[in-house]
């Protein structure tokens, strides 16, 4: 049992970091790619819109389809849409046509709404199952893989090697890794039969699971702490070179090391979790996420800015993690309850930020982070919700 676990657990670490080494591959080239499409803030913004509309699109699907196809098959096809979404990126940056680069980034959200709510509900339960924090860990993969697409984002930016080829290495990459892991998850998990009752029952209790007072409260810290990642991850590099004078080399670097911030703060969170438990470490992170942001807001200085991008990385780090864990321990129905509050966090991650280049085509991208910087601020107030929650024992599985 404890191999099977354990196997479970390596699955998930590498489809979170593949799908961070997808995300930062494009982004860290997006300056390259807005050159390359002749492309202003506003026209990038539609481009990423199609991230938007397809993240949407996924998160839609799928609660519905974990409940009828279960985590395994719902994560084979969102890690399969994910690393199919470079090629056609790759093909839109060689024949200039934002529409084909638009176009990947909706298969890239589909994939990413579809994959990235099955692979948390199969985190969710790898940590009931091993009764120890897991998530922070999982979501500290997908940074690390952020960092890793980063760094070779740096590289390949610094030689002028074609952003094309870098697309179409990276999803090369993913496909042998996606097909051999996959084979290790739960079969069954997040798959429920047609209920035997009262016709509805199963859309009446899914209902009343969002009226539910800790859910609504620990879904809008997750909105406000995913909010504060997915802004940083779609428009870092661009907010660097645009607002503080940085070349795109610098921008890219600034990325890396909120990349590095993220990781680190996820898989060192194990300790003061243990410590000062999910209301103390959520304000605290909370906290120094919006003084990170602020700092790169309101001063003019790209120094200052950029080392306030650590604080703003290590502040978001344990955002995410920490309220699903939340959430599997806030009453019964853990797996419904854990699928609410992703959905909600990867709307904000994913859906969210591409419409940030609206307002800040008009009022500039510092600007555009005020709206960030509120969401962060309502999560430190609601960390409250968190309060005297511990995780139950769980029974050992023979």
């Amino acid at each position: 049992m404890a191999s099977q676990v354990g196997q479970r657990r390596l699955a998930l670490f590498v489809f979170f970091f593949l799908t961070g080494l997808a995300l930062s591959s494009w982004v860290t080239r997006t300056p390259a790619i807005r050159d390359g499409l002749g492309a202003s803030i506003a026209e990038m913004g539609l481009i990423i819109f199609g991230l938007s509309l397809g993240s949407m699109v996924g998160i839609l699907l799928a609660g519905g389809a974990v409940s009828r196809f279960g985590t395994k098959t719902m994560g084979l096809i969102g890690m399969m849409l994910i690393s199919s979404s470079l090629f056609f990126v790759a093909i839109g940056v060689v024949s200039s046509l934002a529409a084909i680069v638009s176009s990947g980034l909706f298969l890239f959200g589909i994939g990413a709404g579809l994959s990235e709510i099955a692979i948390n509900m199969e985190g969710a339960d790898v940590e009931a199952v091993m009764r120890q924090p897991v998530l922070h860990a999982l979501h500290g993969c997908f940074s690390l893989g952020t960092v890793v697409g980063a760094s070779i984002g740096i590289v390949l930016t610094a030689i002028d090697f074609p952003v094309a080829w870098h697309m179409a290495l990276v999803s090369l990459i993913c496909f042998p890794l996606v097909f051999y892991f996959i084979t290790k998850l739960s079969p069954d998990l997040g798959r429920h039969a047609p209920s035997a009752g009262a016709p509805g029952a199963g859309k009446t209790a899914g209902a009343a699971l969002y009226r539910d007072k800790t859910v609504l409260f620990i879904g809008l810290i997750v909105l406000g702490m995913a909010f504060a990642e997915g802004a940083a991850n779609d428009w870092l590099p661009l907010l660097m070179v645009d607002e503080h004078g940085l070349d795109p080399a610098q921008g890219t670097l600034v990325y890396l090391g909120f990349a590095l911030a993220m990781t680190a703060g996820r898989f060192g969170g194990g300790v003061p979790l243990r410590k000062w438990g999910r209301k103390a470490v959520m304000r605290g992170s909370a906290i120094a996420g919006a003084i990170g942001l602020a700092l790169v807001i309101f001063v003019d200085n790209p120094w200052v800015a950029g080392l306030a991008v650590i604080l703003w990385g290590i502040g978001a780090s344990l955002g995410f993690p920490v309220a699903l864990s939340a959430a599997g321990d806030s009453g019964e129905n853990a797996d419904a309850r854990v699928k609410i509050v992703a959905i909600v966090g990867y709307v904000a991650f994913l859906v969210g930020p591409p419409m940030l280049g609206f307002l800040g085509d008009t009022l500039g991208l510092r600007s555009a982070m005020l709206v960030v910087l509120a969401f962060v601020l309502l999560a430190a107030v609601l960390s409250s919700a968190l309060d005297g929650q511990k995780r139950p024992a769980v029974a050992a599985t023979p």
